[in-house]
């Protein structure tokens, strides 16, 4: 609760500090802090992160007026050049010291550092923000300099990312990839499961072998055996030849089996077999063949609830995940929009035709708001639907798929919070405690359910004591 003038538990010099205030004015107080920072560009954003004030050192430094901000959203007159947005101040709260790099309207780029601090209400929402940019350099051409990463984020192969969760993983794949070691990767559908498999092989010392994916809950039950292991020829009908299995296929290299939970038990056992022997035999036939093959495995459920449940042999789990990997979902990689964006961006841009240079802004708030519910790829589906419905070098609203211009906040399947609850909507509490429990505990799900972010949902849970 805010604390009066006469609070006699209120700090003196706070006290003094917003009497003198109050008889200066607030905003004539701010607005001569900011003129002391002339050569830094100033500005305050409200809770939809609408401009409120634009200082003469932000005319100065990034070339738009006071009239072409002023009460729009500040993606009007910050064109973050290498993270798209480079914001994340609902998010976090404090920013401090983060570099970016900034186009001008004249379209030179500019260098700066931002620091920034978000205010929030008593229910945790995003209120508002101060903003200071810091050039760090005069601005240049943009053909004069490269664009690369952002400094916080990191590369390996096909993978890039600025989450710590992420980076941590990034350097188990790089030690494991060292060894033969078996592998489970564990993820949402479309977070990235192959494409940390395909990490793996690249640095391994297989890397010149084949890598070979295979989705076992696209095989036939019937023909399962045949496609793991291969068939003798006259093994069953249509068996006209002698083949070879995947893993023969894979000698050398990698065998990804995605999707490993939906594999029967029946070849479970066969495949735990082949992991502890290294041996296959032919479906059809009697004699073994060594085979020398790095096996990755992946799956979205919980082997541990399979095992529970019976779908699952134990000890196979045990085999598969020596080494387990997670990858966060989307949707809990705060800052990963923008960078993905921008790489897929840069994607579509060199297969052409069309060439996007930018967003505009409430498509961008647009897929800033998204929960994300199918991840990475259904990230760079939208950028592929945007590239093939839309032309001319900005990314449009009405380029996007009906669920993110209407605004609708889709929940990976699940109902909305409302339609579960039968708590009235202003028992906030009895709210948050429903969605925790529909998500199981999945605190970006429930905060989906919610219509809030993470660090919202965060924040109200502390204060409510939940």
């Amino acid at each position: 609760m805010k604390q009066s003038l006469s609070d006699p538990n209120r700090p003196t010099e706070n006290r003094a500090l917003e009497e003198l205030l109050q008889r200066l004015g607030p905003i004539d107080a701010f607005e001569t802090l900011a003129g002391l920072l002339p050569d830094a560009a100033v500005f305050v954003v409200d809770a939809e992160r609408n401009v409120v004030l634009w200082s003469d050192g932000a005319e100065r430094v990034l070339g738009f007026s006071r009239d072409e901000v002023l009460g729009r959203l500040c993606l009007v007159g910050i064109h973050c050049r290498n993270c798209m947005i480079g914001c994340g101040l609902a998010q976090h709260g404090k920013i401090n010291g983060y570099p970016l790099e900034l186009f001008r309207n004249d379209q030179q780029v500019v260098a700066t550092r931002k620091y920034a601090r978000g205010f929030f209400s008593e229910d945790g929402s995003f209120a508002g923000g101060i903003e200071v940019l810091m050039p760090t350099g005069p601005a240049f051409a943009p053909e004069a300099h490269e664009v690369g990463l952002p400094p916080d984020a990191e590369q390996l192969q096909n993978l890039v990312s600025r989450d710590p969760a992420m980076k941590r993983a990034f350097q188990v794949i790089r030690h494991v990839a060292e060894t033969d070691t078996t592998v489970l990767v564990r993820g949402e559908s479309g977070s990235g499961k192959e494409l940390v498999a395909r990490a793996l092989h690249a640095e391994s010392r297989r890397r010149d072998h084949p890598f070979i994916a295979v989705n076992c809950a696209a095989l036939t039950l019937s023909l399962i055996e045949s496609e793991l292991f291969g068939h003798e020829k006259g093994a069953f009908t249509g068996a006209s030849a002698q083949r070879d299995g995947l893993f023969a296929q894979a000698s050398g290299g990698t065998l990804f089996l995605d999707e490993i939970s939906e594999l029967p038990l029946e070849a479970q056992a066969k495949l735990l077999r082949v992991l502890e022997d290294q041996v296959v035999t032919r479906v059809g036939g009697n004699e073994t063949f060594a085979v020398d093959v790095r096996v990755i495995a992946a799956t979205h459920r919980s082997l541990r609830e399979e095992v529970k449940n019976g779908r699952f042999r134990e000890d196979l789990m045990y085999r598969l995940r020596v080494v387990p990997i997670f990858i966060p979902a989307l949707r809990d990689r705060l800052g990963e929009v923008e960078l993905l964006l921008q790489r897929f961006l840069d994607e579509f841009n060199a297969r052409g035709p069309r060439f996007v240079t930018g967003v505009a802004p409430d498509a961008m708030r647009a897929l800033l708001d998204h929960p994300w519910p199918g991840n990475v790829r259904e990230l760079r589906n939208i950028v592929q639907y945007a590239f093939a419905v839309g032309r001319g070098p900005e990314l449009l609203i009405d380029e996007l798929p009906p669920e993110l211009r209407g605004g609708v906040k889709e929940t990976g399947g699940l109902e909305p919070i409302h339609s579960l609850d039968s708590a009235p909507q202003t028992d906030e509490a009895a709210r948050i405690r429903r969605a925790l429990e529909v998500s199981g505990g999945r605190i970006g799900d429930a905060a989906a359910l919610l219509g809030m972010s993470r660090p919202t949902l965060w924040r109200k849970r502390k204060r409510l004591g939940i």
